[in-house]
């Protein structure tokens, strides 16, 4: 018995961080949004029929009167309710499929293969289950191979009129039809530069690189060119990733809603990053055995005086017990830090990263304890109960007045209860 073609099926949530603040904005429906970047800085995210107005990028003080004239509604980002969101798209998900690849906080691959029947109605059933228990609305690519559903993703949401969002393009003249009509740029993995360089090859269309000879591919420009060209042409080259491989460093780095010129709030920042930094690390389960703490000025402000500094912390074994690493991370911020100065940020990078078992130490060398362990597991649990932060170490305070600028914040609605959604009778 021969194995089934692979099918791969690309879920791609429209406009996210704008489709998660009409989650909870009904009047909000037809408004053009905007979602601005850390200290309100600039412009990240944009519904569609915010386009015309306003390009990514753009800086917010620039542009404040012309979204208001335009009625263009902005919104400091609310990752902790972004995130949320995306967890239970990805969770829904999850649960229709035999397999998923999380590829990033609004989108993912599933593994379709060997499902029966018609995969535009399947797909068509997992938008609106998604639809109707979240309210995030999502467009579906399915096709042979993770290039070509990537595609048939694109194609789905650009014509979403005539789709319906969703797009399923395995056989040979829907896909061929959708190679024709997509330029090259458009493709997954092709950036301005490569566009430019294929486009003096005469590759001007996805199917024009699905045809190109892909040894030719490699030697010119890489592998991944050549298994680009090889995915559009129907050849599956790129497996599902099923489980995140550990990060080999963690950095929890923000700029501070004000520049700060005494030590004892940038402790206090440091130790808040260092706590959301641990939290990433027990995550994956694995363990460090060297921080960096740098802080720094503003760099681009030349009436400004300009410092930076770091400095490596070596702990005196491996661990992820917020507890010491916050305590070694803090104690080094007086190594770095120099009266007279106006700093505007600080960064903790965790490095040096193992799994359990995989340091090497003398028999006499200093372990954590199993006490610390199931005491950060109790800490893990009570927060994601409860919610981040509930429980913390005492250096980390609840509404710092350095805290990033973020005056136009909606509630995070699915992770305090003290914010939660009212409806209000009338």
């Amino acid at each position: 018995m021969t194995n089934p073609e692979p099918v791969f099926a690309l879920i791609d949530c429209n406009s996210f961080y704008a489709s998660c603040e009409r989650v909870f904005r009904p009047d909000l429906a037809k408004t053009p949004i905007v979602v601005l970047s850390n200290n309100d800085g600039c412009v990240i995210a944009r519904s569609y029929d915010a386009k015309p107005f306003v390009k990514m990028g753009q800086p917010y003080f620039q542009i404040r009167d012309h979204l208001r004239r335009n009625g263009v509604v902005a919104f400091s980002s609310n990752y902790a309710l972004y995130g949320d969101m995306s967890e239970r798209v990805m969770t829904i998900i999850e649960s229709m499929v035999p397999a998923l690849e999380v590829y990033s906080i609004d989108e993912a691959f599933a593994d379709l293969t060997g499902i029966p029947g018609d995969l535009t109605a399947f797909g068509r059933k997992i938008r609106s289950t998604i639809y109707k228990r979240t309210g995030i609305p999502v467009g579906v690519g399915i096709a042979r191979t993770k290039t070509l559903a990537k595609l048939a993703n694109h194609t789905a949401k650009r014509l979403l009129d005539k789709t319906g969002g969703v797009v399923d393009i395995c056989e040979a003249f829907k896909r061929d039809w959708t190679l024709r009509n997509t330029d090259v740029g458009e493709v997954w993995g092709i950036g301005r530069r490569m566009k430019a360089h294929l486009e003096v090859m005469g590759i001007k269309t996805a199917m024009d690189l699905a045809r190109a000879d892909a040894w030719t591919l490699r030697q010119k420009f890489s592998v991944v060119i050549e298994k680009t060209a090889r995915e559009l042409a129907g050849t599956s080259c790129l497996e599902l990733a099923e489980a995140d491989v550990p990060k080999q460093e963690i950095c929890c780095s923000r700029m501070f809603g004000e520049r700060l010129t005494e030590i004892a709030p940038i402790k206090e920042a440091v130790a808040t990053y260092m706590h959301r930094a641990a939290e990433k690390l027990r995550a994956q389960n694995s363990l460090c055995k060297t921080i960096r703490v740098s802080i720094r000025t503003g760099m681009f402000n030349m009436q400004e005086a300009r410092y930076a500094n770091g400095a490596l912390i070596e702990l005196p074994y491996p661990t992820n017990d917020v507890r010491l690493m916050t305590k070694c991370a803090t104690e080094a911020v007086d190594r770095v830090f120099r009266p007279g100065y106006k700093y505007s940020k600080a960064e903790v990078l965790l490095m040096d990263l193992r799994q359990p078992g995989e340091f090497t130490d003398d028999l006499f060398a200093h372990v954590q304890t199993q006490a610390a362990s199931r005491i950060m597991s109790v800490l893990d649990g009570i927060n994601g109960r409860w919610g981040r932060g509930t429980l913390r170490v005492a250096s980390v305070p609840r509404d710092p007045g350095w805290a990033m600028r973020r005056d136009l914040m909606s509630q995070s609605f699915t992770t305090r209860i003290d914010q939660l959604w009212t409806v209000k009778a009338r």
